[in-house]
Protein backbone atom coordinates (compact mmCIF):
# COMPACT_ATOMS: atom_id res chain seq x y z
CA UNK A 1 0.00 0.00 0.00
CA UNK A 2 2.97 2.57 0.49
CA UNK A 3 4.02 2.02 -3.09
CA UNK A 4 0.59 2.46 -4.80
CA UNK A 5 -0.03 5.94 -2.26
CA UNK A 6 3.94 6.71 -3.56
CA UNK A 7 2.94 6.13 -7.15
CA UNK A 8 -0.23 8.03 -6.96
CA UNK A 9 1.36 10.93 -5.22
CA UNK A 10 4.05 11.25 -7.82
CA UNK A 11 1.33 11.73 -10.85
CA UNK A 12 1.79 8.06 -11.59
CA UNK A 13 -1.45 5.88 -13.10
CA UNK A 14 -2.47 2.94 -11.27
CA UNK A 15 -2.65 -0.72 -12.78
CA UNK A 16 -5.69 -2.81 -12.62
CA UNK A 17 -3.98 -4.56 -9.66
CA UNK A 18 -3.22 -1.91 -7.86
CA UNK A 19 -6.35 -0.46 -7.29
CA UNK A 20 -8.17 -4.04 -6.73
CA UNK A 21 -5.44 -4.36 -4.37
CA UNK A 22 -6.48 -1.19 -2.67
CA UNK A 23 -10.42 -1.76 -3.09
CA UNK A 24 -10.51 -5.17 -1.93
CA UNK A 25 -7.57 -4.90 1.14
CA UNK A 26 -9.50 -1.68 2.72
CA UNK A 27 -13.22 -3.54 2.16
CA UNK A 28 -12.16 -6.43 4.48
CA UNK A 29 -10.03 -4.75 7.22
CA UNK A 30 -6.51 -5.51 5.81
CA UNK A 31 -5.80 -1.18 5.23
CA UNK A 32 -5.55 0.84 7.75
CA UNK A 33 -7.23 4.28 7.84
CA UNK A 34 -4.70 6.01 7.72
CA UNK A 35 -3.32 4.88 4.68
CA UNK A 36 -6.40 4.78 2.69
CA UNK A 37 -6.77 8.32 3.87
CA UNK A 38 -3.53 8.78 2.32
CA UNK A 39 -4.37 7.65 -0.84
CA UNK A 40 -7.61 8.78 -1.46
CA UNK A 41 -5.98 12.49 -0.63
CA UNK A 42 -3.17 11.79 -3.30
CA UNK A 43 -6.23 10.72 -5.78
CA UNK A 44 -8.21 13.79 -4.94
CA UNK A 45 -4.97 16.23 -5.49
CA UNK A 46 -3.04 14.53 -8.31
CA UNK A 47 -6.35 13.07 -10.07
CA UNK A 48 -7.01 9.57 -11.90
CA UNK A 49 -7.46 9.09 -15.10
CA UNK A 50 -10.14 7.03 -17.35
CA UNK A 51 -9.02 4.14 -16.68
CA UNK A 52 -7.62 4.27 -13.13
CA UNK A 53 -11.07 5.15 -12.86
CA UNK A 54 -12.83 2.08 -14.94
CA UNK A 55 -10.44 -0.03 -12.54
CA UNK A 56 -11.70 2.02 -9.12
CA UNK A 57 -15.63 1.65 -10.64
CA UNK A 58 -15.13 -1.91 -11.23
CA UNK A 59 -13.20 -3.20 -8.40
CA UNK A 60 -15.91 -1.44 -6.01
CA UNK A 61 -18.83 -2.90 -7.71
CA UNK A 62 -16.83 -6.75 -7.40
CA UNK A 63 -16.76 -6.18 -3.78
CA UNK A 64 -20.57 -6.95 -3.71
CA UNK A 65 -23.34 -8.95 -5.53
CA UNK A 66 -24.48 -7.73 -9.01
CA UNK A 67 -27.96 -8.19 -9.62
CA UNK A 68 -28.80 -10.41 -13.15
CA UNK A 69 -31.87 -9.05 -14.07
CA UNK A 70 -31.72 -11.61 -17.01
CA UNK A 71 -34.56 -13.45 -15.89
CA UNK A 72 -36.66 -10.35 -16.00
CA UNK A 73 -38.15 -9.79 -19.36
CA UNK A 74 -38.02 -6.25 -20.98
CA UNK A 75 -35.35 -3.91 -21.49
CA UNK A 76 -33.85 -2.71 -18.08
CA UNK A 77 -33.56 1.66 -17.84
CA UNK A 78 -32.49 3.09 -14.45
CA UNK A 79 -32.12 6.93 -13.55
CA UNK A 80 -30.14 8.84 -11.15
CA UNK A 81 -29.57 12.38 -9.92
CA UNK A 82 -26.50 13.90 -8.35
CA UNK A 83 -29.62 15.54 -5.41
CA UNK A 84 -30.99 18.55 -5.25
CA UNK A 85 -33.67 20.43 -3.80
CA UNK A 86 -37.11 19.40 -4.46
CA UNK A 87 -36.29 17.22 -6.94
CA UNK A 88 -38.79 14.31 -7.04
CA UNK A 89 -38.85 13.43 -10.21
CA UNK A 90 -37.72 9.39 -9.27
CA UNK A 91 -41.24 9.08 -7.96
CA UNK A 92 -42.90 10.81 -10.98
CA UNK A 93 -40.40 8.68 -13.14
CA UNK A 94 -40.48 5.20 -12.39
CA UNK A 95 -43.79 4.23 -12.30
CA UNK A 96 -44.19 6.50 -15.89
CA UNK A 97 -41.24 5.02 -17.72
CA UNK A 98 -42.50 1.43 -16.56
CA UNK A 99 -45.83 2.16 -17.51
CA UNK A 100 -44.07 1.18 -21.33
CA UNK A 101 -42.68 -2.01 -20.08
CA UNK A 102 -39.73 -1.23 -19.52
CA UNK A 103 -37.91 -2.69 -16.43
CA UNK A 104 -37.18 0.18 -13.70
CA UNK A 105 -34.71 -1.14 -10.90
CA UNK A 106 -34.49 1.69 -8.90
CA UNK A 107 -32.10 1.62 -5.95
CA UNK A 108 -32.11 4.96 -4.15
CA UNK A 109 -30.58 6.75 -1.62
CA UNK A 110 -31.46 9.19 1.56
CA UNK A 111 -31.35 12.97 2.06
CA UNK A 112 -28.09 14.44 3.66
CA UNK A 113 -28.10 18.33 4.51
CA UNK A 114 -30.00 20.82 2.10
CA UNK A 115 -30.59 17.87 -0.34
CA UNK A 116 -33.58 15.34 -0.01
CA UNK A 117 -33.91 11.69 -0.74
CA UNK A 118 -35.45 9.63 -2.69
CA UNK A 119 -36.42 6.65 0.41
CA UNK A 120 -37.76 9.01 3.09
CA UNK A 121 -40.05 11.08 0.79
CA UNK A 122 -41.34 7.36 -0.08
CA UNK A 123 -41.40 6.26 3.96
CA UNK A 124 -43.56 9.45 4.50
CA UNK A 125 -45.99 6.66 2.79
CA UNK A 126 -47.48 5.03 6.03
CA UNK A 127 -46.32 1.61 6.10
CA UNK A 128 -44.42 2.13 2.63
CA UNK A 129 -41.48 -0.97 2.54
CA UNK A 130 -37.91 0.26 0.66
CA UNK A 131 -36.28 -2.32 2.47
CA UNK A 132 -37.18 -5.36 0.49
CA UNK A 133 -35.45 -8.79 -0.02
CA UNK A 134 -33.65 -9.54 -3.53
CA UNK A 135 -36.42 -12.35 -4.06
CA UNK A 136 -39.33 -9.57 -3.37
CA UNK A 137 -37.34 -7.01 -5.77
CA UNK A 138 -37.10 -9.65 -8.55
CA UNK A 139 -40.70 -10.66 -7.61
CA UNK A 140 -42.31 -6.87 -8.14
CA UNK A 141 -39.89 -6.50 -11.25
CA UNK A 142 -41.65 -9.67 -13.01
CA UNK A 143 -45.16 -8.59 -11.75
CA UNK A 144 -45.06 -4.70 -12.28
CA UNK A 145 -42.06 -3.81 -13.55
CA UNK A 146 -41.01 -1.38 -11.02
CA UNK A 147 -39.48 -1.61 -7.27
CA UNK A 148 -37.97 1.43 -6.02
CA UNK A 149 -35.58 0.23 -2.72
CA UNK A 150 -32.66 1.12 -0.70
CA UNK A 151 -29.61 0.00 -1.03
CA UNK A 152 -28.71 -3.31 0.53
CA UNK A 153 -24.96 -4.33 2.46
CA UNK A 154 -24.18 -6.47 -0.32
CA UNK A 155 -23.84 -3.70 -3.42
CA UNK A 156 -21.00 -2.62 -3.74
CA UNK A 157 -19.90 -2.56 0.37
CA UNK A 158 -16.65 -1.00 -0.42
CA UNK A 159 -18.37 2.52 -1.31
CA UNK A 160 -19.80 2.93 1.67
CA UNK A 161 -16.64 2.16 3.48
CA UNK A 162 -14.62 4.14 1.28
CA UNK A 163 -17.05 7.27 1.22
CA UNK A 164 -17.35 7.55 5.10
CA UNK A 165 -13.48 8.30 5.12
CA UNK A 166 -14.02 10.89 2.05
CA UNK A 167 -16.71 11.98 4.23
CA UNK A 168 -14.13 13.21 7.20
CA UNK A 169 -10.91 13.39 5.00
CA UNK A 170 -12.32 17.02 2.94
CA UNK A 171 -11.88 14.51 -0.33
CA UNK A 172 -15.97 13.70 -1.44
CA UNK A 173 -15.66 16.48 -4.16
CA UNK A 174 -13.27 14.55 -6.78
CA UNK A 175 -14.64 13.69 -9.95
CA UNK A 176 -12.98 10.36 -10.10
CA UNK A 177 -14.20 8.87 -6.23
CA UNK A 178 -17.64 10.47 -7.08
CA UNK A 179 -18.11 8.13 -10.50
CA UNK A 180 -16.81 5.60 -8.99
CA UNK A 181 -18.98 5.91 -6.05
CA UNK A 182 -22.01 5.84 -8.19
CA UNK A 183 -21.70 3.69 -10.93
CA UNK A 184 -20.28 0.85 -8.83
CA UNK A 185 -24.07 0.72 -7.38
CA UNK A 186 -26.05 2.20 -10.43
CA UNK A 187 -23.76 -0.81 -12.67
CA UNK A 188 -24.24 -3.43 -10.06
CA UNK A 189 -28.33 -3.37 -10.73
CA UNK A 190 -28.17 -5.01 -14.22
CA UNK A 191 -29.49 -2.35 -16.17
CA UNK A 192 -28.69 -2.13 -19.57
CA UNK A 193 -28.74 1.61 -20.01
CA UNK A 194 -28.71 4.34 -17.81
CA UNK A 195 -30.11 8.20 -17.40
CA UNK A 196 -27.78 10.43 -15.38
CA UNK A 197 -29.04 14.14 -14.32
CA UNK A 198 -25.65 15.84 -13.11
CA UNK A 199 -27.11 19.06 -11.25
CA UNK A 200 -25.07 22.27 -11.10
CA UNK A 201 -25.73 25.79 -9.19
CA UNK A 202 -26.80 27.10 -5.43
CA UNK A 203 -28.52 23.77 -4.56
CA UNK A 204 -26.00 21.12 -6.16
CA UNK A 205 -23.16 19.74 -4.72
CA UNK A 206 -21.31 20.24 -8.01
CA UNK A 207 -21.55 24.23 -7.86
CA UNK A 208 -20.03 24.79 -10.40
CA UNK A 209 -21.08 24.23 -14.46
CA UNK A 210 -17.74 23.24 -15.39
CA UNK A 211 -16.88 20.69 -12.66
CA UNK A 212 -20.36 19.64 -13.55
CA UNK A 213 -19.97 18.98 -17.07
CA UNK A 214 -16.36 17.52 -16.44
CA UNK A 215 -18.22 15.05 -14.48
CA UNK A 216 -21.15 13.93 -16.75
CA UNK A 217 -18.38 13.31 -19.16
CA UNK A 218 -16.76 10.88 -17.00
CA UNK A 219 -19.44 8.96 -15.80
CA UNK A 220 -21.10 8.71 -19.38
CA UNK A 221 -17.15 7.60 -20.46
CA UNK A 222 -17.18 5.14 -17.72
CA UNK A 223 -20.51 3.45 -18.05
CA UNK A 224 -19.93 3.34 -21.95
CA UNK A 225 -16.26 1.79 -20.84
CA UNK A 226 -18.05 -0.60 -19.19
CA UNK A 227 -21.06 -1.73 -21.85
CA UNK A 228 -23.83 0.43 -21.36
CA UNK A 229 -26.09 2.44 -22.60
CA UNK A 230 -25.45 6.33 -20.92
CA UNK A 231 -26.94 9.54 -21.22
CA UNK A 232 -26.24 12.54 -19.59
CA UNK A 233 -28.15 15.68 -18.65
CA UNK A 234 -26.22 18.57 -17.31
CA UNK A 235 -28.99 20.42 -15.42
CA UNK A 236 -29.89 23.75 -13.63
CA UNK A 237 -30.27 23.60 -9.58
CA UNK A 238 -30.33 27.01 -9.14
CA UNK A 239 -33.73 27.37 -8.21
CA UNK A 240 -35.61 24.38 -6.22
CA UNK A 241 -37.73 21.76 -8.38
CA UNK A 242 -41.25 22.08 -8.22
CA UNK A 243 -42.95 24.11 -5.81
CA UNK A 244 -43.29 21.42 -2.50
CA UNK A 245 -39.90 20.99 -0.60
CA UNK A 246 -40.76 17.98 2.15
CA UNK A 247 -40.98 14.70 1.95
CA UNK A 248 -44.90 13.99 2.28
CA UNK A 249 -45.35 17.32 0.40
CA UNK A 250 -42.88 16.18 -2.61
CA UNK A 251 -45.26 12.73 -2.34
CA UNK A 252 -48.36 14.84 -2.80
CA UNK A 253 -46.83 16.83 -5.12
CA UNK A 254 -45.85 13.63 -7.52
CA UNK A 255 -49.29 12.31 -7.14
CA UNK A 256 -51.23 15.34 -8.67
CA UNK A 257 -48.27 15.24 -11.48
CA UNK A 258 -48.95 11.56 -12.17
CA UNK A 259 -52.62 12.76 -12.18
CA UNK A 260 -52.21 14.62 -14.67
CA UNK A 261 -52.31 18.19 -13.04
CA UNK A 262 -50.06 20.80 -13.85
CA UNK A 263 -49.32 24.64 -11.97
CA UNK A 264 -46.95 27.43 -12.48
CA UNK A 265 -44.99 25.84 -9.84
CA UNK A 266 -44.15 22.67 -10.97
CA UNK A 267 -43.83 23.58 -14.84
CA UNK A 268 -40.03 23.15 -14.45
CA UNK A 269 -39.90 19.55 -12.61
CA UNK A 270 -42.58 18.51 -15.29
CA UNK A 271 -40.72 19.52 -17.84
CA UNK A 272 -37.52 17.60 -16.58
CA UNK A 273 -39.50 14.26 -16.15
CA UNK A 274 -40.47 14.75 -19.76
CA UNK A 275 -36.88 15.45 -20.68
CA UNK A 276 -35.49 12.65 -18.69
CA UNK A 277 -38.41 10.25 -19.76
CA UNK A 278 -37.92 10.70 -23.33
CA UNK A 279 -34.14 9.39 -22.69
CA UNK A 280 -35.19 6.57 -20.96
CA UNK A 281 -37.37 5.84 -23.28
CA UNK A 282 -35.28 5.94 -26.55
CA UNK A 283 -32.44 3.97 -24.38
CA UNK A 284 -34.86 1.58 -23.71
CA UNK A 285 -35.80 0.63 -27.52
CA UNK A 286 -39.59 2.19 -26.87
CA UNK A 287 -39.12 5.30 -28.62
CA UNK A 288 -37.07 5.72 -31.88
CA UNK A 289 -35.38 9.12 -31.11
CA UNK A 290 -35.96 11.55 -27.75
CA UNK A 291 -38.31 13.73 -29.42
CA UNK A 292 -40.42 10.54 -29.61
CA UNK A 293 -39.54 9.42 -25.94
CA UNK A 294 -40.28 12.46 -24.59
CA UNK A 295 -44.16 13.19 -26.46
CA UNK A 296 -44.90 9.64 -25.02
CA UNK A 297 -43.68 10.52 -21.28
CA UNK A 298 -46.41 13.37 -21.66
CA UNK A 299 -48.98 11.67 -22.56
CA UNK A 300 -48.51 9.04 -20.23
CA UNK A 301 -48.25 11.69 -17.49
CA UNK A 302 -51.16 13.69 -18.60
CA UNK A 303 -53.85 10.28 -19.35
CA UNK A 304 -52.83 8.33 -15.72
CA UNK A 305 -50.96 5.64 -16.98
CA UNK A 306 -48.04 6.53 -15.04
CA UNK A 307 -50.64 7.02 -12.29
CA UNK A 308 -52.22 3.60 -12.07
CA UNK A 309 -48.60 2.13 -12.12
CA UNK A 310 -47.74 4.17 -9.20
CA UNK A 311 -50.76 3.17 -7.27
CA UNK A 312 -50.20 -0.86 -7.97
CA UNK A 313 -46.24 -0.11 -6.66
CA UNK A 314 -47.44 1.69 -3.24
CA UNK A 315 -49.79 -1.26 -2.95
CA UNK A 316 -47.15 -4.30 -2.88
CA UNK A 317 -44.54 -2.15 -1.51
CA UNK A 318 -47.43 -2.29 1.37
CA UNK A 319 -48.26 1.48 1.67
CA UNK A 320 -51.89 2.60 1.66
CA UNK A 321 -53.16 2.91 -1.74
CA UNK A 322 -55.62 5.52 -0.49
CA UNK A 323 -52.82 8.33 -0.31
CA UNK A 324 -53.27 8.01 -4.55
CA UNK A 325 -56.76 9.15 -4.18
CA UNK A 326 -56.74 11.41 -0.81
CA UNK A 327 -53.28 12.14 0.04
CA UNK A 328 -54.07 14.64 3.08
CA UNK A 329 -55.97 12.01 4.68
CA UNK A 330 -53.27 9.58 4.75
CA UNK A 331 -49.67 11.68 4.22
CA UNK A 332 -48.14 12.92 7.59
CA UNK A 333 -49.82 16.53 8.28
CA UNK A 334 -48.02 19.36 10.43
CA UNK A 335 -49.93 20.89 13.07
CA UNK A 336 -48.00 24.69 12.17
CA UNK A 337 -48.37 26.60 9.11
CA UNK A 338 -46.90 29.86 8.22
CA UNK A 339 -47.52 31.97 5.27
CA UNK A 340 -44.20 34.15 4.59
CA UNK A 341 -45.12 37.12 3.44
CA UNK A 342 -42.91 39.24 1.13
CA UNK A 343 -42.03 42.93 2.31
CA UNK A 344 -41.36 43.95 -1.10
CA UNK A 345 -43.01 44.66 -4.55
CA UNK A 346 -41.29 43.29 -7.83
CA UNK A 347 -40.48 39.82 -9.43
CA UNK A 348 -38.08 36.89 -7.93
CA UNK A 349 -35.05 37.62 -9.54
CA UNK A 350 -33.10 34.71 -7.97
CA UNK A 351 -34.11 31.97 -5.12
CA UNK A 352 -31.26 30.05 -4.14
CA UNK A 353 -31.91 26.45 -3.55
CA UNK A 354 -29.23 25.74 -1.34
CA UNK A 355 -30.59 28.28 1.43
CA UNK A 356 -34.10 27.22 0.47
CA UNK A 357 -33.12 23.56 1.31
CA UNK A 358 -31.44 24.85 4.19
CA UNK A 359 -34.77 26.42 5.51
CA UNK A 360 -36.74 23.39 4.48
CA UNK A 361 -33.99 21.20 7.18
CA UNK A 362 -34.56 23.94 9.98
CA UNK A 363 -38.45 23.31 10.13
CA UNK A 364 -37.87 19.65 10.38
CA UNK A 365 -38.08 18.33 6.61
CA UNK A 366 -33.97 16.82 6.71
CA UNK A 367 -31.17 15.81 8.64
CA UNK A 368 -27.25 17.29 9.51
CA UNK A 369 -26.05 13.27 9.87
CA UNK A 370 -27.04 9.67 8.14
CA UNK A 371 -28.45 9.14 12.14
CA UNK A 372 -30.94 12.01 12.37
CA UNK A 373 -34.22 11.55 12.09
CA UNK A 374 -36.65 13.53 9.83
CA UNK A 375 -39.96 14.83 9.96
CA UNK A 376 -42.15 13.81 7.33
CA UNK A 377 -44.89 16.18 7.52
CA UNK A 378 -42.31 19.18 7.72
CA UNK A 379 -41.44 21.36 4.54
CA UNK A 380 -42.03 24.12 2.21
CA UNK A 381 -44.68 25.46 0.21
CA UNK A 382 -43.39 27.74 -2.48
CA UNK A 383 -45.98 29.86 -4.07
CA UNK A 384 -43.81 32.00 -6.14
CA UNK A 385 -40.40 31.40 -8.22
CA UNK A 386 -37.53 32.99 -10.63
CA UNK A 387 -39.63 35.61 -12.96
CA UNK A 388 -42.98 35.67 -10.83
CA UNK A 389 -44.28 39.14 -9.83
CA UNK A 390 -45.11 39.78 -6.26
CA UNK A 391 -47.44 42.71 -4.22
CA UNK A 392 -46.09 43.22 -0.64
CA UNK A 393 -47.96 41.63 1.58
CA UNK A 394 -48.56 38.84 -1.01
CA UNK A 395 -47.04 35.21 0.13
CA UNK A 396 -44.00 33.94 -1.29
CA UNK A 397 -43.96 30.72 0.55
CA UNK A 398 -45.81 28.49 3.21
CA UNK A 399 -43.66 27.19 6.00
CA UNK A 400 -45.41 23.45 7.40
CA UNK A 401 -43.67 22.37 10.66
CA UNK A 402 -44.59 20.63 13.85
CA UNK A 403 -41.89 22.90 16.49
CA UNK A 404 -41.16 26.21 16.78
CA UNK A 405 -38.02 25.98 17.85
CA UNK A 406 -36.23 26.57 14.55
CA UNK A 407 -38.93 28.76 12.94
CA UNK A 408 -36.94 31.97 13.05
CA UNK A 409 -33.88 30.66 11.75
CA UNK A 410 -35.76 29.33 9.11
CA UNK A 411 -37.69 32.25 7.95
CA UNK A 412 -34.09 34.03 7.87
CA UNK A 413 -32.80 31.76 5.65
CA UNK A 414 -35.32 31.60 3.33
CA UNK A 415 -35.56 35.66 3.20
CA UNK A 416 -31.32 35.34 2.77
CA UNK A 417 -31.88 33.18 -0.27
CA UNK A 418 -34.66 34.91 -2.06
CA UNK A 419 -34.44 38.16 -4.35
CA UNK A 420 -37.01 40.90 -5.16
CA UNK A 421 -35.76 43.17 -8.23
CA UNK A 422 -37.69 45.30 -10.07
CA UNK A 423 -35.55 43.92 -12.88
CA UNK A 424 -36.66 41.22 -14.89
CA UNK A 425 -34.54 38.63 -14.70
CA UNK A 426 -33.29 36.12 -17.52
CA UNK A 427 -35.48 33.19 -18.45
CA UNK A 428 -34.16 30.62 -16.77
CA UNK A 429 -32.73 27.83 -18.46
CA UNK A 430 -33.20 24.08 -17.15
CA UNK A 431 -30.98 21.86 -19.20
CA UNK A 432 -27.72 23.17 -20.35
CA UNK A 433 -26.36 20.12 -21.96
CA UNK A 434 -26.67 16.55 -23.06
CA UNK A 435 -23.95 13.98 -23.09
CA UNK A 436 -24.09 10.57 -25.00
Amino acid sequence: MYDIIIKKRNEGSLSKEEVEFFVDSFTKGEIPDYQAAAFLMAAFIRGMDHKETLFLTQAMRGTGENLDLSSISGPKVDKHSTGGVGDGTSLILAPLIASFGVVVPMISGRGLAHTGGTLDKLEAIPNFRVGLTKEEFFSQLKKIGVAMIGQTEKIAPADKKIYALRDVTATVDSIPLITASILSKKLAEGCDGLVLDVKTGDGAFMQEKKNAVKLAKTMVEIGKRSNKKMVALVTNMAQPLGAKIGNALEISQAIEILQGKESQGTKDIIELVDFLGGWMLFLAGVAKNHKEGKEKVSLARKNGQGFAKFKEMVSLQGGDPKVCEDPSSILPQPKKTKEILSPWKGRVYSLNARLVGTASLLLGAGRNKQEDSIDPSAGIFLHKKIGDSVEKGEALAEFYYNSDNNLDAATKTFFAGIKISKLKPKPFKLVYEVIR
